[in-house]
């Protein structure tokens, strides 16, 4: 396949958000944190109280995860409070999915106006849904779809969206092999309760090195971020693909990073070219807008819209994985907005900010059989009802508008400290507010993290040499300067 060169120069103007002017979005999320105005530490982080509940829990489970233990009722805004009174200003988000920070009044309302029936009666949405179902998927989900996508299918969480997006893709792969939605034949009826060809057919997903999609069986053959997560289960033997290793300052390594990507497609065209000859075609191809857990790290519009030239010649869905990154916090609603594809994307899964995971699909990828893509609760619809007023609010307060402004604040300032501190931070990077900055060594970024967090910021790790911001979408210029200012003193400490 002949790859034309990437355009760097079109990368990064996407990747860095348009300026807004402060007066036209400051004060949208004025009310959000309460009284706090800043980080509040009185013990260091854990404290003794988070310690000793860490102690009971881990009677229970294993819990070696859990950082500290939170004060939900008392955790406002973009403000969150631990067990032992620490009031830290929350750049990470639970893992990126607060889109509005916490206890923001429009849920609180929207929930004892309208989700109290929803809470009490969870209904089995796939077999009893609430008479209002179809509306509220329309307020919350449709009026949001991505261009060119007006169907969707509501799970859990991400891991389910995508596990259950790449049977719907197999499902439509087969349809398609049969010329059309015809019935099976006998033999595949017949073999497919055993496990055996023709009703399970070879087939298979492409995914990216660095990737993560989640820890299901057929989503965990496709995450390959960290050895832990795959360590002792058994894997689907698929595909998997380079993803591009751009060097920063993008200006300053046009020709390098233009290399990379057109390196990159060519290997992506030779698994599909190897798969096919080999009996087990690639139904699909599943890629994150930004590899969150990987090292947060990018592509150009080009290297996408590459792929999905690849996708189509082969007959593969293109699957855009908006998990982490969708619901406004790169400043566009869906990351891959900014590429401007000639045509939608087959399959586009969500969950994080979105509050419910599913998956967003085109007509032509639709299952046309009951009980195909299905489970009990199909979702939740308790969490469709808080997504309707977070859009809601999103489209009243201009969020949107407020993460390209906060983003530029905060790109630019982390632009400065890696010009300021070169030994200990490098190739800072994002869209909107999801932004990252590289440290020369994991260690150096897990104390950067840990010394951060004692003094009221809590951010995240990403790969092996990043630092992570995933603030709500009511994070603030006011906030970023705040922040950056700390960072800098940290810096300065070294």
């Amino acid at each position: 396949m002949a790859v034309r060169l990437l355009n760097m120069s079109r990368f990064a103007r996407l990747s860095r958000p348009l300026l807004r002017t402060t007066r036209q979005y400051s004060g949208a999320a004025a009310s959000v944190d309460g009284s706090y105005t800043g980080p509040d530490m009185k013990t260091t982080v854990p404290g003794p109280k988070s310690k000793e509940l860490f102690g009971d829990l881990m009677k229970i489970q294993q819990a070696g995860g859990v950082q500290y233990f939170v004060d939900y009722n008392k955790s406002q805004g973009n403000y969150l409070v631990d067990a032992d009174g620490n009031v830290l200003l929350d750049l990470f988000g639970q893992v990126g999915s607060i889109p509005l920070g916490y206890n923001h009044p429009a849920i609180k309302e929207r929930i004892t106006s309208q989700g109290i029936d929803t809470l009490v009666n969870r209904p089995a949405l796939g077999c009893f849904p609430p008479t209002d179902y179809a509306q509220t998927l329309q307020d919350a989900l449709l009026s949001v779809a991505p261009k060119g996508m007006s169907e969707v299918m509501t799970l859990m969480c991400g891991s389910c969206a995508n596990e259950n997006a790449f049977k719907a893709s197999f499902i439509s792969f087969m349809d398609r092999q049969r010329g059309g939605p015809v019935n099976p034949s006998a033999e595949e009826y017949a073999s497919a309760l055993y496990n055996k060809g023709p009703g399970c057919p070879k087939l298979s997903v492409l995914s990216f090195k660095g990737a993560f999609h989640g820890r299901l069986l057929a989503t965990l053959s496709c995450t390959h971020s960290k050895v832990i997560h795959k360590l002792d289960i058994p894997a689907l033997d698929w595909p998997c693909a380079p993803f591009p290793q751009l060097k920063y300052p993008l200006d300053q390594f046009v020709r390098e990073n233009q290399q990379e990507e057109k390196k990159c497609l060519e290997e992506v065209e030779d698994n599909f070219s190897t798969s096919q000859k080999n009996g087990v075609p690639i139904a699909t191809a599943i890629i994150e807008p930004i590899q969150a857990e990987g090292g947060d790290k990018h592509a150009s519009p080009e290297f996408f819209e590459g792929l999905q030239t690849i996708c189509k010649k082969y007959g593969a869905s293109f699957m855009v994985d908006e998990v982490q990154t969708g619901c406004g916090g790169t400043g566009y609603m869906w990351a891959h907005e900014a590429w401007d594809l000639p045509e939608p994307a087959d399959f586009v899964t969500f969950a994080k900010k979105m509050q419910i995971g599913g998956f967003y699909y085109t007509s032509e990828r639709r299952t046309n059989e009951a009980f195909r893509i299905f489970n009990t609760y199909v979702g939740d619809h308790m969490r469709t009802v808080v997504l309707g007023a977070i859009v809601n609010e999103m489209t009243k307060r201009q969020l949107l508008g407020q993460v390209k402004e906060t983003g530029e604040v905060l790109l630019t300032g982390l632009q400065k400290l890696e010009g300021m501190h070169p030994s200990l931070v490098h190739s800072a990077r994002g869209a909107g507010t999801f932004c990252a900055i590289d440290c020369h060594d994991s260690a150096t970024r897990d104390k950067l993290v840990g010394q951060l967090k004692n003094k009221g910021f809590q951010v995240g790790g990403s790969g092996e040499l990043a630092i992570r911001f995933r603030p709500a979408l009511v994070f603030e210029p006011r906030h970023a300067n705040m922040f950056l200012e700390a960072f800098d003193d940290v810096l300065k400490s070294q």
